[in-house]
């Protein structure tokens, strides 16, 4: 479906796996540096294509700022070896190190170059910018940083993601900035733990699987697609469930790791930011609403010969999915009861 029999993207996407566990098992910043630069060199040829002009647009965008947040580590870790035992210096080395992970992943407050990029991409290639590129700048965060800096930018996150996307017509920039309010979780959840915030990026790229491979297989980009292009009753139930799974409602599976967030933030009396959280979480799920209640509710013109072509198999495959998201957190619940 997705996968084309193109040896050189299936040669680029094996590099792309590779340079991500060049990163997480590398045992010195150097060996990271050199898997995060083998990981942009081969996410760009995949992204660009030379006969669209947004996914041109996009690619020199993402090179352009992995190259500067690659160059500013690079730097930064040199700075570290050199002021070692400086213990104001490391203070500050540690928030620029940090800075440069977050600008890669597109993190607020380093995030003004991820919406607009993903405007120019594929459904497949933003699952692969939203999911899989975050792990490697996630967990060479999580070695070295700074705990009132990162505090800081959840903030920054959850806030940015949940206000950017009000009044977004484009369902790529929606799901970015989604996928900014999500980081700010996944932040804390890595702050917690490393298995805590595995846990809730498999939940959190199960959930955003599902939504791309329903655009993708409508061909939908914006908003105005969703109640032109639904005639079957079916397919809107499926995109409401998996919206407010990806929202965070109780009983769906998105509402999971997000429950054991709040449980540690509230043993740990962390009141004021779980009040935010928690806040901006119902702002997101607001405008998944909006545009559930706009998908069922509109009353629009039908043409007798417009009709949503299928395969069986596909259709099969949204229902089983959307069948897990609904049911995950009742079978999660009784695993850990």
């Amino acid at each position: 479906m997705f996968f084309s029999n193109n040896p050189s993207k299936m040669f680029f996407y094996f590099f792309l796996i590779f340079s991500t566990l060049i990163s997480i098992s590398s045992n010195s910043w150097f060996g990271c540096w050199i898997g995060l630069e083998i990981n942009l060199l081969s996410f760009i040829p995949l992204i660009s294509n030379s006969n669209s002009l947004p996914s041109t647009e996009a690619s020199l965008k993402y090179f352009l700022t992995q190259s500067i947040a690659s160059i500013n580590f690079l730097f930064f870790i040199l700075m570290k070896m050199i002021s070692f035992k400086n213990f104001e210096m490391n203070y500050f080395l540690s928030i620029l190190i940090n800075s440069s992970m977050l600008m890669k992943m597109g993190s607020a407050p380093f995030h003004f170059w991820f919406p607009s990029m993903v405007e120019g991409l594929s459904w497949f290639n933003n699952f692969i910018l939203m999911s899989w590129q975050k792990i490697t700048p996630m967990i060479i965060l999580s070695y070295y940083f700074n705990k009132n800096f990162i505090l800081s930018v959840i903030l920054f996150n959850v806030i940015i993601g949940a206000l950017g996307g009000l009044n977004q017509t484009s369902l790529r920039k929606l799901m970015a900035f989604s996928s900014i309010n999500n980081l700010g979780w996944m932040l804390f959840a890595n702050m917690i733990t490393e298995n805590l915030w595995l846990f809730y990026l498999l939940i959190y790229s199960f959930m955003i699987s599902i939504m791309c491979f329903m655009f993708y297989t409508f061909n939908m980009f914006f908003i105005n697609q969703l109640f032109i292009n639904s005639p079957n009753s079916l397919i809107k139930i499926n995109l409401m469930i998996n919206f407010l799974s990806l929202g965070g409602l109780p009983p769906f599976i998105g509402f999971f790791p997000k429950w054991i967030i709040i449980n540690f933030m509230i043993n740990n009396q962390m009141y004021f930011l779980i009040l935010i959280m928690i806040l901006m979480s119902l702002i997101v799920l607001f405008f998944y609403i909006r545009i559930i209640y706009s998908t069922f509710m509109f009353n629009y013109f039908k043409m007798k010969w417009f009709k949503t072509l299928i395969k069986n198999n596909k259709f099969l495959l949204i229902n089983m999915l959307s069948f897990f998201s609904l049911m995950g957190m009742i079978f999660s619940t009784l695993f850990f009861m």
